[in-house]
């Protein structure tokens, strides 16, 4: 019987299965940068659908009308709270005398009834809407100290209407507008006493 011999197949080079493996490192690395890439494009995405939401939310303060037309609150009946609202905010305005004792920024007692009613109006019709109190002056003295003024005093309704009235502190901010935003001349011993006053402004949720 005839022998028959098998000749063993040649193996590879070495340097084959080396370059195979450099490959496929390679083609893994370049699928991990594209998949973090792809990752990367969500996550601003999503930061910036964020962002804008955010913004969405945030009232524009500048565009505040303080001489806006006077409006009706059913919940208002105090003649010495002045209302005022364009659709997309509401002003509720008390003056100086009516709010502080003379040359004072703690809320007097009188100050203290009218705040009760518009903190009940904002927690009755208002529920998650953002609020600015703004305090205002008269043109008499240095600006940068009727700016403080100004920020004391709306400082002052702000505590007294998140820790007495019931409205959530997260809700408030203050802004001082000092003499900026005149509502009446200050030529006269009346016009500088209509803008000695503190706003609070209202924007509800949307």
């Amino acid at each position: 019987m005839a022998h028959l011999e098998v000749e063993p197949k040649p193996k590879r080079p070495l340097w084959i299965w080396i370059l195979l493996a450099i490959t496929l490192v390679a083609l893994a690395a370049m699928l991990l940068r594209k998949c973090d890439a792809e990752q990367s494009d969500v996550q601003r995405a999503a930061m910036a659908d964020s962002t804008n939401a955010i913004a969405s939310t945030v009232p524009d303060w500048n565009s505040v009308d303080f001489n806006s037309a006077t409006s009706t609150d059913v919940d208002i009946t105090d003649q010495e709270i002045q209302t005022r609202g364009n659709g997309t905010y509401t002003i509720y305005t008390l003056g100086e005398n009516i709010l502080f004792p003379t040359d004072g920024n703690d809320v007097s007692e009188n100050g203290q009834a009218k705040l009760k009613i518009i903190a009940d109006a904002l927690n009755k019709k208002f529920e998650g809407a953002t609020i600015g109190v703004f305090g205002s002056t008269d043109s008499t003295g240095p600006a940068d100290e009727n700016k403080d003024l100004g920020k004391q005093r709306a400082e002052a309704v702000k505590n007294w209407l998140t820790s007495s009235g019931g409205v959530p502190s997260g809700t408030v901010s203050v802004q001082s507008l000092g003499e900026t935003q005149p509502v009446a001349t200050n030529q006269t011993s009346e016009g500088r006493k209509q803008n000695r006053n503190v706003s609070i402004v209202v924007f509800p949720k949307q």
